[in-house]
């Protein structure tokens, strides 16, 4: 993903409003971010943690999603492993999260939600490249770098066709 601005972040989400969007936190780090190694934007709100954000390239630009997310895994069970729907990594406890994003439009006025299991931090692209180790060993794969990336991309475009649907 190529470096993105943050008025144009802001501009990009579809289903929020746009004082909401105004407000929204951005990544600590948004200046040192490893641009070149994602494929989609996601963070958590550093005032919020409970709410995150995610940013990819669309077909007819960027789509912003606001996203609600609980702590991530089962408290006290740390053999629990669950997966990224996104990325396919496996995780420990806590380090998937079920996501729910309010649908775009009349939908999510309607008070309509879609959810997915995602990772925790949302830096799906980190962990396909090796960048950021997952807390478990997951299957062996043999995808090269570039096929993981696609298949993430492909996971995360039905995701955002079900919050952009009616």
């Amino acid at each position: 993903m190529e470096a993105i601005t943050e008025r144009d972040i802001r501009a990009s989400f579809v289903n929020c409003s746009k004082g909401e969007a105004k407000r929204l936190g951005l990544p600590k780090d948004f200046a040192e971010l490893p641009w070149p190694d994602l494929d989609f934007l996601g963070w958590r709100d550093p005032g919020a943690p409970e709410r995150a954000y995610l940013v990819s390239q669309g077909e007819g630009g960027l789509v912003g999603i606001a996203l609600g997310s609980g702590n991530g895994g089962r408290s006290g069970n740390f053999t629990q492993r669950s997966m990224c729907s996104l990325c396919l990594s496996t995780h420990t406890a806590g380090g998937v999260a079920l996501m729910t994003a309010r649908r775009a439009g009349e939908a999510g006025r309607q008070g309509n939600t879609v959810g997915a299991y995602i990772c925790a931090d949302l830096a799906c692209s980190l962990y396909l490249r090796g960048k950021k180790q997952a807390m478990a060993d997951g299957p062996e794969e043999s995808l090269t770098t570039e096929e993981k990336a696609a298949r993430t991309m492909v996971n995360l475009a039905g995701f955002l066709d079900k919050v952009l649907t009616s």
